[in-house]
């Protein structure tokens, strides 16, 4: 980059950064509740206009062919309104998580699984938790957080360092640990579950050096490090997602843990494990669609879902670490 364009791109830099705080500002004074309907209000109404929009028809086409083209439509608007929710209600993301265990209907979230956070909290054992972009999925790092379980949320830094600078502190003031995917990262997850904590990770979405499994009929390619970690462990792995619910409720609910497929050695096959997880996941799909990220590239790959030994990446994901 020349010299003259570093001051150039700082300042861009801050000036992002003040206008993002601004709105941020002004979301909260709207209080959560009418801060999240706006931002889906918002991009209810801008998203169809959007070329993603086209991404999410051609999507939602293919994995449910019978529906009607009204139907489809409409299950698009919600994934749009559902992303203006999510993305305005990170300006109220340190009270998002309103639980009490004293009094489990009181707050605006209800939790389902509780048993299961304190089998993972007290077990002493490192777990796995894998999650996808449904209803708010921030709220699973911040649930793990208030109810003392040592967690390390894995996370995609957005490509705007305005944005990254941003989103980062308020999911730091929120959240437990934090561990921002890229090079070098599996270092650090190992790092995480060596010392007996606990990894939760979106994976959801195609990674182009994944292993190949079935997502809603169709082959997509899938990050394979849970099936890996899963594999060179042997800890427990649960699914977590959240359901938003009418008058600004949400439900979130912890899986018990997978019952992973082994090979002829008893250890965990890292490709039939990213598939049961993904299996886990098209039912949430299925289920409420309307609160996916259906705007997302999912699905790049052609063809059947070849099985793990006639599939070199699928092979490359049973390397064992070292």
């Amino acid at each position: 980059m020349k010299p003259l364009l570093l001051p150039l791109q700082s300042l861009l830099t801050a000036v992002t950064i003040g206008i993002v705080k601004l709105v941020f500002g002004f979301l909260r004074l709207l209080g959560p509740e009418r801060a999240s309907n706006l931002g889906g209000f918002l991009t209810r109404l801008v998203g169809p206009l959007l070329p993603a929009h086209r991404t999410a028809l051609a999507n939602l086409r293919a994995a449910f062919p019978v529906l009607p083209d009204a139907e489809i439509k409409r299950i698009a608007g919600g994934a749009w309104e559902n992303l203006g929710r999510t993305g305005a209600e990170y300006a109220h993301l340190h009270h998002l998580f309103d639980w009490d265990a004293e009094k489990p209907g009181a707050g605006r979230t209800s939790v389902e699984g509780i048993e299961y956070f304190e089998a993972l909290r007290d077990d002493g054992r490192p777990g796995l938790i894998f999650s996808a972009h449904l209803g708010n999925w921030e709220l699973p790092a911040i649930c793990a957080a208030r109810y003392g379980l040592d967690a390390t949320a894995v996370f995609r830094a957005p490509n705007n360092p305005a944005a990254r600078a941003i989103i980062h502190s308020i999911r730091a003031g929120a959240m437990g640990g934090l561990a921002a995917a890229g090079p070098g990262a599996s270092y650090a997850m190992r790092d995480v579950l060596e010392k007996g904590g606990h990894l939760g990770m979106l994976i959801d979405q195609h990674f182009t050096r994944g292993v190949l499994v079935a997502f809603m009929g169709r082959p997509a390619l899938t990050n394979p490090v849970l099936g890996k970690f899963a594999r060179y462990f042997d800890c427990p792995v649960h699914g977590v997602r959240v359901i938003r619910q009418p008058g600004y409720r949400f439900k979130l609910e912890l899986t018990p843990p997978l019952d992973l497929p082994r090979n002829a050695a008893g250890e965990v096959d890292v490709t039939g494990a990213m598939a049961a997880m993904t299996r886990v996941i098209e039912g949430w799909v299925r289920e409420h669609p309307e609160q996916w990220l259906w705007m997302h590239r999912r699905w790049r790959q052609n063809g059947p879902v070849r099985a793990s030994a006639k599939n070199p990446q699928a092979d490359q994901a049973n390397v064992t670490f070292q």
